[in-house]
């Protein structure tokens, strides 16, 4: 059935896993910024966006949920899980480096969190940001 917004038995959670990607990959611009020229506020940037993309990788474990229970996902397809969940738990580690005072909060641990979470994001974003396997139309199987 098609609705306003697209496919209505698609799974939800791939939008939010893909947005909360984007910040958290984000981050690392405003780490580099940081270190180029020890403006604190692009540290703070990097706070805000790494808070942002935790919290958008919350909404997508609630809307995966969901989406399994109402039979919307196929599934779980262990490589990606692991890759975004990784991600996460990485950043979840990146949010209390960026905590700290000056330099610090940027060099060396932090920018390298950023780079290895940006990594770990870009894999899983060429894989379709989907953390299950996609079922087809119509017949109930998984692709």
């Amino acid at each position: 059935m098609e609705g306003p917004i697209g496919n209505m038995h698609a799974p939800l959670h791939p939008f939010f896993v893909g947005l909360g990607g984007a910040l958290l990959m984000a981050a690392l611009f405003t780490d580099y910024m940081y270190t180029s020229n020890s403006l604190m506020q692009w540290a703070n940037f990097s706070v805000w966006l790494i808070s942002g993309g935790l919290v958008l990788a919350l909404i997508a474990t609630i809307f995966l949920v969901i989406d399994l229970a109402l039979g919307r996902a196929g599934p779980i397809r262990w490589l990606d899980f692991g890759l975004v969940g990784a991600a996460a738990i990485l950043s979840l580690v990146n949010v209390f480096v960026h905590t700290r005072d000056g330099w610090t909060s940027v060099v060396p641990t932090g920018i390298t969190l950023s780079i290895v979470v940006t990594i770990l994001l870009l894999v899983a974003g060429l894989r379709g940001w989907c953390v299950t396997a996609v079922k087809t139309a119509g017949r109930g199987e998984s692709e």
